[in-house]
């Protein structure tokens, strides 16, 4: 398992909160996986699951006693991203700020490398 204290992946400080919050409903050692997968109208979409246990390969962010995870296939297109989460006007959602993406839709849930 990859743990390290400079991630390629980054969690913000208002992320960290909310997924606390979340957290704090689940059972004892849950974390958040954030994946990517094939779908959505750009071709590609992130993913949010709840989960147990960690992979192997996974690279484990932890934060203000929080633990993100994201799986090495996922991490090559999230390499440099920043995980945030905004509460405004439109409504509330975690966005990943991704420096690879070089296209999105206007929900920003889906994007193209």
């Amino acid at each position: 398992m990859t743990e390290t204290l400079e991630h390629p992946v980054t969690v913000s400080d208002r992320a960290a909160k909310r997924i606390a919050k979340i957290l704090s409903a689940e059972p004892e050692g849950s974390m958040l996986r954030v994946s990517v997968e094939g779908g959505g109208c750009s071709g590609l979409q992130y993913k949010y699951d709840l989960v147990q246990s960690r992979e192997d390969d996974d690279l484990a962010i932890v934060k203000n006693g929080i633990t993100v995870l994201v799986d090495s296939i996922s991490l090559q297109y999230m390499a440099g991203s920043e995980i945030d989460f905004v509460d405004d006007l439109i409504g509330q959602s975690f966005q990943i700020n991704n420096p690879n993406a070089v296209a999105g839709c206007g929900c920003g849930t889906s994007f193209t490398i």
